[in-house]
């Protein structure tokens, strides 16, 4: 596809935006008549793709060519008319139809720590509990729904994993954690952890006498929990160890083929092993992409980055469709927060919270939508903002879980699972 270097002038005039018009031309936008694809049940499974770091919108899913904010990035047209992406994303573009983007997300956490934070959890970091990243919900939510319906499938696999886990991992918080995820790292290797390094007679023996230790330290202790907590963790191990399902983070058993449409990085990896993890009845994994905090080098670096997303991205929603699990499985893409659109004297791009991009994809999502728009001119007000919490609502409600319930933390204190709201036509109609 060719690139597109349209001047700011043409720019502008095609698309009869300025710096009074852009804000009602969007308005405008919204009218466009958009195919609503029946959804039939709610997704069971949750892709996590996390650009650690902060990535720019500009260079990735909200370019803006030939004006000043671009700072020379080109973007290319797409497979759904009139959405453009930066160069570099050519194999997602070919996705588009099955992708929406949200453009106009903003928040209030500029620091990489606390947007982290909030961007996996909805909610903004506080002094009284830890909140549970929304993997944690997911799994928490289908472990009460299938208990509910006569007890929970048995998967010898972990049903929350991060792959390549960043600095801030996808925690229980205050749901426990057992709700973790299981860390791995580069599926190209075995998983860790779960393979013993002794012979099976050797193996039994220390089984026999950890469970002498374990005898000995329920004694005299109050609570079932205290009593059976370790008990529980050690026999779900063993499970794990002795489950076929185990092959699922293997990605050398897929054929060369697919292997390589995901590209040969451990990211490109990780999202293949994701779409066999949830294959095989993992409700959410979480791949990380770290290096997007591009203080200096903006341009140089997410090139780079771009050309490692790029195919694993495409390849992932093509895979997924290919398995007949795209339907079942919702797909987000994103980070803590965008880049600013003034470059800096180094090159780069500084962090930017007040309008940046998340793609998402899959089950109960009504693909080829942009919603929102950022302002060519580079300021902050932006057309039909979101925060990131309305993001998580609408992924919940995709999920079929209800982001309106609320838990009792820790401390006694009533939290909804999100306090955001449904972002309004993402959402394919039931």
């Amino acid at each position: 596809m060719e690139s597109l270097t349209a001047t700011r002038r043409t720019m502008l005039q095609a698309t009869g935006l300025g710096a009074a018009g852009w804000l009602s031309r969007a308005a405008l936008a919204l009218a466009e008549d958009t195919a609503k694809p029946h959804r039939t049940k709610p997704a069971r499974s949750l892709i996590i793709l996390w650009l650690a770091g902060g990535p720019s919108q500009l260079e990735t899913f909200d370019p803006h060519p030939g004006t000043d904010i671009a700072g020379g990035t080109e973007a290319i047209e797409t497979r759904r008319r009139g959405t453009l992406l930066a160069k570099g994303l050519e194999r997602t573009a070919e996705q588009m139809d099955s992708i929406s983007l949200v453009r106009s997300l903003v928040s209030k956490e500029g620091d990489h720590e606390r947007a982290t934070y909030l961007g996996k959890t909805g909610y903004r970091p506080s002094p009284v509990e830890v909140q549970p990243s929304i993997g944690a919900v997911c799994c928490h939510q289908y472990d009460d729904a299938d208990l509910a319906t006569g007890g929970i499938p048995k998967i010898g696999i972990p049903r929350h994993v991060s792959i390549l886990p960043s600095a801030w991992p996808a925690r229980g918080g205050f749901l426990g954690d057992q709700y973790d995820a299981f860390k791995t790292f580069d599926p190209k290797n075995k998983a860790p952890d779960v393979t013993a390094r002794v012979d099976e007679s050797r193996f039994l023996r220390r089984l026999e006498d950890l469970d002498v230790v374990e005898r000995t330290f329920a004694r005299g202790r109050a609570g079932a929990a205290a009593k059976t907590r370790h008990r529980d963790t050690i026999a779900a191990a063993r499970a794990m160890m002795a489950s076929e399902q185990l092959a699922a983070f293997d990605v050398n058993l897929e054929p060369a083929k697919v292997r390589d449409e995901y590209g040969d990085t451990p990211f490109g990896r990780g999202c293949l092993a994701a779409r066999r993890l949830v294959q095989a009845g993992t409700r959410c994994v979480e791949i990380t992409l770290n290096g997007w905090d591009t203080h200096l080098n903006n341009h140089a670096t997410h090139k780079k980055l771009v050309a490692t997303l790029d195919p694993a991205l495409a390849a992932l929603i093509a895979d997924l469709k290919r398995n007949d699990l795209l339907d079942q499985t919702v797909v987000l893409c994103g980070g803590e927060f965008g880049r600013t659109p003034k470059i800096n004297a180094g090159a780069g791009r500084d962090h930017w919270p007040h309008g940046f991009s998340m793609a998402v994809a899959g089950g109960g999502i009504r693909g080829g939508q942009t919603l929102g728009q950022t302002d060519p001119e580079g300021g902050k007000k932006v057309a039909r903002p979101h925060r990131v919490a309305d993001v998580h609502a609408t992924v919940l409600t995709a999920l079929g879980i209800n982001p309106l319930i609320e838990l009792t933390t820790s401390v006694g204190r009533p939290v909804k699972l999100s306090d955001g709201k449904v972002i309004d036509g993402l959402l394919a109609e039931k």
